[in-house]
């Protein structure tokens, strides 16, 4: 491989001094630097009280200028109005305002124009209200947890924002990486890709996603995600470049795929750093939930910048899915069903879709051909797995558990997830009801889904979108898609979503002596988006709990 040029790229930049805006800003700035003063006249002006008014103006700058300097050093973190450029207003700045903004340009940035934190969000649509004559249970079913104060903060230390004008700049190490899954694996891949980038210090190339053996979508990066606002998202933190340069172009490529589960920053370096400095060049494939849950607060904070700001959805399908919330949202307040009910959901579990013998052999027949999309606990049964929370709840069970918490009959249910297996016959409990149940292809009109047909991406990507806005999120299974939208409407102002006990519920709903909607309910008062910290238990995903990496409260929140 040809070696690339290096190329230096200063660091630090000339600025004037924060005395120099301080006393340019004063009265006394033509007395002190007054070039048609002449010496004579000059001596006249120095006179007692005169000698004594400027040395008290000295004093109190220099003790300013000392305070605020052991002020930032004094502190891990800075709030993030305070760290972004875009959030002043340079025309009505004081002169306090002038001397922070001095100050803190000795600390290098390459974010002059990094949107706001705030417009970056992807954010949901206001909750609708509820209104009408509504039971003592249905007010409760739509009532929203208490987020106790958390709003979002991601203020990255001060150490972390003096390295990222270094590694922002970085164009002589690339970092490859192969995002495999569907889309929310996918999205959790490119998250670790930006970090461990950030970790080696290298520059990303934009992911590759690898076409999904399953679904068969060939979908590239840019079909799915804005790739603009991508990079200029994160550009103070990784340098993001479309392609290889052609220096780096080799003709045998090396492809990392064997890296253990759980590996913190140490090993990432002692692991690559070496062959990343050699050839410059570095690829890595297998990456899902390689990367250990617990790292340092500023990758943590690093890991939802790009999860909940940088990774917007490809314009066409933010345009699409934002006009089917719209028309969701006016009609009144919504459930969000992340029903999976797919064919491949029933091969790769284990279990059985309860339509009947008929379909029961069409799943084992497909599991027999293709045993590896079996997932672990191959010594249980398809009846210790559904009592061991390990299947998918069914239509009927997502009815009855919907009933117990509340829900009015008249509730509208948004169906995000793939064709069921078993067509209409699949949803007929849940219809039965909850008759108003709706999916994208009613929603849409005219042809507006037609771009996206056999795109599976694309099409959960339009399900995320929509199912953000929705006043109740419930998964019927446990996934990335729900983890990933927990975390999301946690961020954005915890948005109520229920997270069902299987393990615990399945025995209620199947003793008939039990009124079990009381007993679902209290099972379930503790998991409906109240804040939970991920420090509470190891090995939690920030991105599912961003409390407290991700949010705090008592400060400036990003918006």
């Amino acid at each position: 491989m040809a070696k690339s040029r290096n190329i230096k790229n200063p660091i630090f930049t000339l600025t004037p001094s924060p005395v120099y805006h301080l006393l340019s800003a004063s009265p006394f700035t033509s007395l002190l630097f007054s070039p048609k003063k002449s010496p004579r006249n000059f001596n006249k002006l120095l006179t007692p009280p005169t000698l004594c008014l400027i040395s008290l103006l000295v004093s109190f700058t220099l003790f300013g200028v000392s305070i605020l300097g052991f002020t930032s050093n004094s502190q891990d973190s800075i709030p993030c109005f305070l760290n972004s450029p875009s959030s002043l207003s340079f025309p009505s700045m004081s002169i306090s305002s002038m001397l922070l903004t001095s100050l803190s340009s000795v600390v290098p940035k390459n974010v002059e124009n990094e949107p706001r934190m705030a417009k970056s969000l992807m954010a949901p649509l206001p909750l609708h209200p509820v209104t009408g004559n509504v039971s003592k249970e249905g007010k409760e079913f739509w009532e929203q947890p208490d987020g106790e104060g958390y709003k979002p903060c991601l203020d990255f230390s001060l150490k972390y924002r003096k390295a990222s004008a270094r590694i922002s700049k970085e164009r002589r190490r690339f970092l490859v990486v192969v995002a495999s899954g569907g889309l929310n694996q996918q999205r959790n891949q490119i998250v670790d890709a930006v970090v461990i980038a950030r970790i080696l210090e290298a520059a990303l190339v934009v992911p590759v996603l690898q076409v999904n053996p399953i679904w068969d979508d060939e979908s590239e990066f840019s079909e799915i995600f804005n790739v603009e606002h991508f990079k200029r998202v994160l550009r103070a933190d990784v340098r993001i470049v479309s392609s290889l340069p052609s220096t780096h172009l080799m003709s045998r490529q090396s492809i990392e795929n064997q890296i253990p589960y759980d590996v913190s920053p140490y090993w990432i370096r002692a692991r690559f750093s070496r062959l990343l400095n050699e050839e410059g060049l570095l690829i890595l494939k297998a990456l899902d939930s390689k990367l250990s849950k617990n790292l340092p607060p500023d990758l943590q904070k690093l890991r939802c910048k790009v999860a909940f700001h940088a990774l917007r959805f490809a314009a066409p399908i933010q345009d699409l899915g934002n006009r089917l919330s719209k028309r969701m949202w006016i009609e009144g307040p919504y459930i969000a069903l992340h029903l999976r009910l797919e064919k491949d959901i029933w091969v790769r579990s284990g279990c059985l879709s309860g339509l009947g013998p008929e379909y029961d052999k069409i799943i084992a027949k497909s599991r027999e051909s293709q045993p590896e999309y079996l997932t672990g606990r191959l010594n249980m049964n398809h009846i210790r797995r559904r009592l061991a929370g390990l299947c998918p709840l069914s239509a009927l069970e997502i009815a009855r558990f919907l009933k117990a918490l509340g829900a009015p009959s008249t509730a509208r249910i948004y169906i995000a997830g793939g064709e069921p297996f078993g067509g209409s016959l699949a949803l007929q409990p849940l219809i039965a009801e909850f008759p108003n149940v709706i999916t994208k292809e009613i929603l849409a009109r005219g042809g507006e889904l037609s771009p996206f047909i056999k795109k599976a991406s694309a099409l959960a990507a339009i399900d995320y979108i929509i199912s953000l806005s929705s006043n109740v999120f419930i998964p019927s299974h446990g996934g990335n898609f729900g983890r990933v939208m927990q975390g999301h409407r946690a961020y954005a102002g915890h948005k109520k979503h229920v997270r069902p006990n299987k393990r615990a519920m399945l025995p209620v709903f199947e003793n008939s002596t039990f009124e079990f909607g009381s007993i679902i309910r209290t099972l379930h008062k503790k998991s409906q988006g109240q804040p939970e910290p991920r420090t509470n238990k190891r090995d939690r995903d920030v991105i599912a709990y961003p409390v407290p990496e991700c949010m705090c409260k008592h400060r400036t929140p990003i918006f």
